[in-house]
């Protein structure tokens, strides 16, 4: 049953509604994990730390697919709310090839200058090799994975969001399906995964763009369109707070690389990408709510309708609590076996997995909140709240723990540190929370 955005949502139908692009984060995630799984178990400890220094600089590329996708989300929705369809789908139609050409110029200079940044991230020897062939081969996709990252929020706007979780999940099984086939049967390493993953992303982004250029009625098409420069601008401005969540994660990354380098070597660097693979799964949870509830929040924003705003506050607030609780016992309760499938092989890389999965595990108590609150005020087009944000969860709090708690605690400081920066974050989420209540009436 198709549910329209300006339908009063109470519980059930609201989880129906988001609960396409829940599915479609976490599968996302999901098969992120398993070209992990193969690449650990089937081609070894150095490849996988190989791979997992290099992915955050891949996803510092594909960040700028969240800040169209998000931010043009909460335009195109807006339009739309304001009853001007036509003008929408022009909207629509220019982001869309504005993000192909970003995503074509990123990876030209992600190519060629890949070997450099391999080796600035401490990568030498055989770790070298690997991370500058797994880049190159996946940054030749980065196109289709920018545009994979956009059509996630634009399918939800287009009130299409089963859809959208049929590419995921066909784009995931395409990975799962070339993991298998390349690196357990025909043993070709790095080079299978990239491949894998490669092709996968061209799946994700291709699919939709043939989608809508057949498609007929519906929310959104393809039309004839021009640069909208304000509009370029005002979408730029509302993603920013998912572009600096992407590109802050993917520095923070990179510094967490750094410190686990110099405290536990190879074996810190496997033991993160572990944790992070893992953790991916659970705050897809969060994101791929957020990135439901968005559109319903812009619609209504659009169309005035205040009291359809603090229903849908009032009710994603006591369901990203709910669930922060959820996964927190069960992430916990579960941290040895979920360990276990990547580096079972290893009993001391186990254990230091398994323990730093534990304390990472806390964060995600608080995790969910601050996750909608910048998703939610990106949604009522308040760009500037929304980065800010942003910018202190993902960058400020996160570089100032993982530098300072190492000291005091060692490698256990650098596994805290992201619960330590989300705590620090909660006040911030609830002090924007109260200070934009009556711009918005939300509550």
């Amino acid at each position: 049953m198709k549910i329209s955005l300006s339908e009063h949502f109470g519980f059930a139908k609201l989880i129906r509604f988001v609960l396409p692009s829940v599915i479609m984060m976490m599968f996302t995630s999901v098969y992120g994990v398993v070209d992990g799984l193969f690449v650990s178990n089937y081609v070894g400890k150095t490849p996988f730390a190989a791979v997992n220094l290099i992915i955050p600089v891949l996803m510092l590329l594909a960040s700028v697919g969240f800040m169209i996708g998000t931010g043009g989300s909460a335009v195109i929705a807006k339009t739309l709310g304001e009853g001007d369809e036509k003008k929408a789908n022009m909207f629509f139609t220019m982001l869309v090839w504005v993000s192909a050409l970003f995503g074509f110029g990123l990876a030209v200079i992600g190519f060629i200058f890949m070997p450099e940044v391999s080796s600035a991230l401490g990568a030498e020897g055989e770790m070298l090799e690997n991370c500058v062939l797994y880049g190159r081969v996946i940054i030749a996709a980065l196109p289709a994975f920018v545009l994979q990252n956009v059509f996630q929020s634009l399918f939800v706007t287009a009130e299409k969001p089963q859809l959208g979780l049929v590419v995921t999940v066909f784009a995931g099984f395409t990975n799962i399906f070339f993991d298998w086939l390349l690196i357990a049967i025909f043993k070709t390493g790095v080079l299978g995964a990239a491949l894998a993953t490669a092709f996968s992303q061209l799946v994700g982004g291709i699919v939709p763009i043939i989608y809508f250029i057949f498609k007929k009625g519906g929310r959104l098409k393809f039309t004839k369109t021009r640069f909208f420069p304000k509009v370029f601008l005002k979408t730029c401005t509302n993603g920013s707070s998912e572009l600096l969540t992407n590109v802050s994660m993917s520095l923070v990354n990179i510094l967490y690389n750094f410190q686990l380098m110099k405290i536990e070597g190879e074996n810190g660097i496997a033991a993160y990408g572990v944790i992070m693979y893992v953790s991916f799964i659970f705050a897809a949870i969060f994101i791929g709510y957020s990135m439901g509830m968005a559109p319903i929040v812009s619609y209504n924003y659009g169309s005035g309708n205040e009291k359809e705003l603090r229903n849908i506050f009032k009710k994603s607030c006591l369901i990203v609590g709910t669930l922060g609780v959820i996964l927190t016992v069960v992430s916990i309760l579960f941290s040895g076996v979920l360990s276990g499938l990547f580096v079972g092989y290893d009993e001391e890389l186990f254990n230091l997995t398994n323990r730093g999965f534990k304390l990472y595990s806390l964060s995600f108590c608080v995790m969910g909140i601050n996750i909608f609150a910048s998703a939610f005020f990106t949604a009522l087009n308040n760009g500037f709240v929304s980065g800010v944000m942003s910018f202190l969860r993902t960058l400020v709090f996160q570089v100032i723990v993982v530098l300072l708690l190492p000291i005091f605690f060692g490698v256990d400081g650098i596994w805290s540190a992201v619960f330590a920066a989300e705590l620090m974050q909660l006040f911030i989420t609830v002090y924007f929370f109260f200070s934009q209540r009556k711009n918005y009436h939300y509550i």
